[in-house]
């Protein structure tokens, strides 16, 4: 699948929440989805995104990192300059706060995601 489109990697852990692909599709971008931080790694290397959308899934059981999403963030430094989408629980607040301390984030948008707040984070992205 090669297009001159710019590349959007949805990584999808749990989900829970609408496929937005119609929407990041409406917004000029490929589309490519992983249901897993391990298949996003792999899929980063191929694609080189410009957008990924992932979730901050809290993992207490961690005892260096608070997500997945510190490896897959990690894994993108020195193959691509991306911009970076995340949604994450209210009640992991905290818990996001101290990530944000490590990591560089483009847009955080709290579940439950409504589409007219997403498109205006593309939208924001893009400029």
């Amino acid at each position: 699948m090669t297009t001159d489109k710019a590349v959007l990697l949805s990584i999808v852990e749990i989900g829970g929440y609408p496929d937005f692909s119609a929407l990041y599709q409406s917004c000029g971008y490929q589309v490519i989805t992983a249901g897993s931080i391990r298949k996003a790694v792999k899929l980063i290397r191929q694609h080189k995104p410009q957008v990924m959308v992932a979730e901050f899934n809290f993992q207490s059981d961690f005892r260096d990192r608070t997500s997945s999403l510190e490896t897959l963030l990690s894994s993108t430094q020195g193959v691509t300059d991306t911009r970076v989408i995340v949604f994450y629980e209210k009640e992991f607040e905290p818990q996001y706060q101290r990530f944000l301390q490590n990591f560089e984030v483009s847009a955080s948008l709290v579940f439950p995601v409504m589409k007219d707040e997403l498109l205006h984070a593309l939208q924001d992205i893009s400029r």
